[in-house]
C-alpha cells in the first residue's frame, strides 16, 4: 500500500490538536501524510501545525476555510481532494492516537471494507491536567491506563485491549450505527466513488453517519478496527446541537433510499479517480 492520509479535523483548539500531533510524531508506521482540516481557527492553529510542520518525518499540510459554523463535511472534502493516497483515515483534532494506530489501519485495511475503531474519552477534570502538563498519554502503556480508570480519568479501559484481525471482525458487515470519523478509514477510491461527504449537513451530527451508509449502499462492507485502533478522545463541552433536527430528517430519507454519491460533495473540489 502507498502511504495513507490522515485527516485530522480542528476548530479554535491548538492545545489540543498539538498533543495530538505530538502522537503522530511517535508513530512506529511513518508512512503517511497527515493534512489538519480547519474548519475556521484562527491563527494560532496554523502556527501550531507550521511548528510541527518543521520536524515531522511526515508530510504535514494546514487545509483552512472560513469560518461559517460547524462545516466538518466540507472541510474534510477539501482536505480528501488535495490528497493522492490510496488510503484515508478520518479523525479528529482531539484524538490523540496510540503509537501503533497507524500501523493498525493499515494492517486491517482490506480492498472492499471500510474500518470504524471506537475510543477511549478522557475525564473533564483529567483533560486539561493533560493537557497543561503536556502528558504524552499517547506513550502510557495498559498498567498505566488501568490506573487512570481507577481514578476514573477515563470512561473505559477494555478498547486498549489489543486483538488480532480474525472473522469477528466482520460480524458487523451491514451495520452503520456506531461509526463516526473521529475513527474511520476507507480506500480513497471508495470515498471518491460516493462523493464524499455530504455537506448539505451544517452544524454539529450525523454526516458521518451518511457517509457510512452511502457506503453500505454502494457495497463496501463495514469491518471493526476496535481492539486495535482506538484514540484518546480529550474532553469539551458539548457541542450545539440546533440543527440536529434537520440532520435526522436528511439522515432518515437516506436510510429510505438505495442513495450511493452525496449530493454536494468531493466533486466540487476537484476532478477524483
Amino acid at each position: 500500500m502507498k502511504p495513507i492520509a490522515v485527516i485530522v479535523t480542528t476548530y479554535n483548539r491548538p492545545d489540543a490538536l498539538a498533543a495530538v500531533l505530538e502522537g503522530y510524531l511517535a508513530q512506529s508506521d511513518p508512512d503517511f501524510e497527515l493534512i489538519v482540516a480547519d474548519d475556521g481557527s484562527g491563527p494560532e492553529t496554523r502556527a501550531v501545525v507550521e511548528a510541527f510542520a518543521a520536524h515531522a518525518r511526515f508530510s504535514l499540510r494546514h487545509v483552512w476555510q472560513e469560518d461559517a459554523g460547524f462545516r466538518a463535511a466540507a472541510i474534510r472534502n477539501k482536505a480528501l481532494a488535495g490528497t493522492e493516497a490510496e488510503y484515508v483515515i478520518f479523525t479528529d483534532g482531539d484524538c490523540i492516537p496510540a503509537p501503533d494506530f497507524v500501523a493498525q489501519h493499515r494492517r486491517l485495511a482490506e480492498p472492499g471494507w471500510f474500518l470504524s475503531a471506537n475510543r477511549v474519552l478522557l475525564s473533564e477534570r483529567f483533560t486539561p491536567e493533560v493537557l497543561a502538563g503536556r502528558l504524552a498519554v499517547h506513550r502510557w502503556g495498559l498498567r498505566r491506563w488501568l490506573r487512570a480508570w481507577v481514578r476514573r480519568d477515563i470512561n473505559r479501559w477494555l478498547p486498549l485491549v489489543r486483538l488480532p484481525d480474525a472473522a469477528a471482525r466482520k460480524r458487523g458487515a451491514a451495520r452503520w450505527e456506531g461509526a463516526k470519523t473521529c475513527n474511520l478509514s476507507a480506500w480513497r477510491s471508495d470515498l471518491a466513488r460516493v462523493n464524499g461527504l455530504d455537506e448539505r449537513y451544517s452544524g454539529w451530527g450525523l454526516e458521518d453517519s451518511d457517509l457510512v451508509i452511502r457506503l453500505l449502499h454502494a457495497g463496501v462492507r463495514h469491518k471493526s478496527a476496535r481492539f486495535a485502533a482506538s484514540v484518546f478522545h480529550l474532553w469539551h463541552p458539548e457541542n450545539d446541537r440546533t440543527r440536529l433536527p434537520e440532520n435526522q430528517r436528511r439522515l432518515d430519507e437516506l436510510l429510505r433510499s438505495n442513495r450511493v454519491r452525496a449530493a454536494a460533495g468531493l466533486d466540487q473540489y476537484a476532478a477524483v479517480a
